[in-house]
């Protein structure tokens, strides 16, 4: 198979994997803190930040956001999600960039669960004009679990990723 089939092959598997992880996310039972998710489609974000290039791991997140949000939400949760999404995207980027390989996956989701939260508060804060950030110290107490969880899970997958040859940033 070609490295290009072969690359939008794994993309497209990422996206439909995130979409699932949001699904199964949307059956558990809510957590009583507004906007506080588990956040397992970032699992994907991660692993797409690892093995191919910004770009296309931006694609990733804007794309399993979109379907994800017309399927499983409405025009609020694609508002929120997307802007949070990205916003962890970037953060997890550069922090991953900055350290090179002096940085653990687990303080990287940590950093990309800290970022989603930030990047929701705006986006209410903007929608709805009163102070939202009251919430932000709630929120950072589960982005840390969260995170942990995401990172740990982002890990053990990496090891079969990279077992299985499905590392692209080589392949450039």
């Amino acid at each position: 198979m070609k490295i290009q089939t072969r690359k939008l092959v794994f993309i497209s598997m990422l996206v439909a994997q995130a979409m699932i992880l949001s699904y199964v996310e949307s059956l558990l039972p809510a957590i009583p803190i507004p906007g506080a998710k588990l956040g397992f489609a970032n699992i994907a974000t991660l692993l797409a930040l690892s093995t191919l290039s910004f770009k296309e791991s931006f694609l990733i997140v804007v794309a399993r956001t979109v379907l994800s949000s017309f399927m499983f939400g409405n025009m609020n949760v694609l508002m929120y999600s997307l802007t949070g999404g990205i916003l962890s995207l970037i953060a997890m980027y550069f922090i991953l960039e900055l350290f090179k390989s002096n940085v653990s996956f687990v303080g990287v989701s940590i950093v990309g669960a800290i970022f989603h939260n930030i990047g929701q508060l705006i986006v209410a804060w903007l929608v709805l004009n009163i102070n939202i950030f009251v919430l932000l110290p709630y929120l950072l107490l589960v982005a840390i679990p969260t995170g942990l969880f995401v990172g740990f899970s982002s890990n053990y997958l990496l090891k079969y990723l990279h077992k299985s040859n499905f590392n692209f940033k080589d392949n450039r």
